[in-house]
């Protein structure tokens, strides 16, 4: 749990470092500015990375969480860059980070 507790910092860190780029201006700031696409892409590789070395044990106690989702993500963020879909990226942003923070929120 030790190491865990250290990746789940490090997933809400980035997830603190997403919602300030993006700020106030919401979907058109993300869509607009190439800057803060790859900030954000950037805290999402890390976040996915981080949660990929989440121990199986806690990721079985926190079956909200979609663990399999997180890790798929990251494949495509590390693999295929040059084909990332922003739209896809902002609804991860607005559907999915706000459920992860929550739980690891609740996890620490």
């Amino acid at each position: 749990m030790k190491d865990d507790r250290l990746y789940l910092i490090h997933i809400s860190e980035c997830i603190e470092r997403i919602e300030k780029y993006i700020g106030e201006g919401g979907e058109k700031a993300f869509m607009d500015s190439g800057l803060v696409q790859d900030a954000v892409i950037r805290n999402l590789q890390t976040l996915a990375e981080s949660a990929t070395r989440i121990s199986e044990e806690l990721q079985e106690k926190h079956l909200e969480v979609d663990w399999f989702k997180i890790r798929g993500f990251r494949n495509v963020l590390v693999h295929d860059y040059l084909g990332m879909d922003m739209k896809r990226v902002w609804n991860i942003i607005e559907n999915d980070l706000p459920r992860l923070k929550t739980a690891v929120e609740k996890m620490l």
